[in-house]
């Protein structure tokens, strides 16, 4: 017999999650059954669409989140014990899967694959729905060319160091925007970043305006509010902007969202094209996505970080602490 961990959504969050918004409590798993098999979590990820996503589903569900479990006991020749699995199964330490069922959220469960030497938590970051969202979210919207101007907002987390990254492997100019010294040290110092702006610290009008003198050809938003609606006052007619997030607003109230500059009237003028996306339209590429990245990292031009929070019941405290901008490149969980 086996009881399983889980973290149940209890209240839906308003404003910053608190902790009494989620309850972990023991599920008695049961036998398997034929095509079914058994997974053990190793690593849990944290990100920010967690946020506004838990708001779609009703109070009682697991909380929503992928993982990387091995596979300890199975009835499914084509994933046997020993296997990694990269599964969207939620906050909790053992889950039963049957590949056949389509009630998994989004992506279907797939076996890691074979990353070297690297770490298998690489699976929930740099080669895995991160390193794509990046990849897909960069190359297929924005359609950079070499010599151009990328900027980065959240350029400091698991996609946004990454975008940068893959920027200058693409030939640009990146600018990317962050929220401390330490971070926007990193970004330069270590990424290969050509500018770094603390927004905290530092007009960003101004030194975008230093850094950038012959403007913004592309710009890959994480963060929304005010922040974005400057980087698109900057850009140049016919600039492409892709919207991955806006984490500046995730904790406000639907009543009282951040307040921000009118964009339309720029937008018209410099016949900028935006365009949001999710990760998810590019699943038939998957593997593409993951062996593009996997090869810059082994050819040393991608490079990665994570910030590693260890320990099942140490959950909500990274997810926390990533809404609030403490990690830097990708938080996870290791069990």
């Amino acid at each position: 017999m086996v009881i399983a961990k889980k973290y149940v959504l209890t209240n839906h969050f308003k404003g910053e999650p608190k902790a009494s918004d989620l309850t972990i409590v023991d599920e008695e798993l049961p036998a398997l059954k034929d095509g079914e098999y058994l997974i053990q979590a190793e690593y849990l990820s944290v990100d920010p669409y967690m946020r506004v996503y838990a708001q779609r589903y009703p109070v009682g569900i697991t909380m929503i989140g992928r993982q990387i479990g091995k596979i300890i006991a199975s009835k499914n020749k084509d994933y046997p014990v020993g296997k990694r699995v990269v599964a969207n199964v939620g906050w909790r330490t053992h889950t039963i899967i049957d590949p056949n069922l389509k009630e998994h959220l989004g992506q279907p469960p797939y076996i890691l694959p074979d990353l070297d030497t690297l770490p298998a938590s690489l699976g929930l970051g740099v080669l895995g729905r991160p390193g794509n969202t990046a990849y897909f979210g960069l190359v297929e919207i924005c359609q950079p060319k070499a010599g151009e101007t990328l900027v980065v907002s959240g350029a400091a987390g698991a996609v946004g160091s990454h975008v940068g990254q893959i920027g200058k492997i693409l030939g640009l100019k990146v600018i990317g925007i962050a929220g401390s010294d330490a971070k926007c040290k990193w970004l330069k110092e270590e990424l290969g970043f050509d500018h770094a702006i603390n927004y905290k610290t530092q007009d960003v009008t101004a030194t975008l305006k230093e850094a950038a003198p012959n403007k913004v050809d592309c710009y890959f938003d994480n963060v929304g509010g005010e922040i974005s609606n400057i980087v698109m006052n900057q850009m140049n007619t016919f600039g492409r902007v892709s919207i991955c997030g806006s984490i500046s607003s995730y904790n406000a109230q639907v009543d009282a969202l951040p307040k921000c500059s009118i964009v339309q009237r720029i937008v018209v003028g410099l016949q900028l094209r935006i365009e949001g996306f999710i990760v998810s339209r590019w699943d038939h590429r998957l593997m593409e996505g993951i062996e593009k990245n996997h090869q810059w990292v082994k050819e040393g031009k991608l490079k990665y970080r994570e910030t590693v929070t260890k320990g099942f019941i140490n959950m909500f405290e990274a997810f926390v602490g990533m809404l609030q901008g403490k990690n830097t490149g990708k938080a996870i969980v290791e069990v």
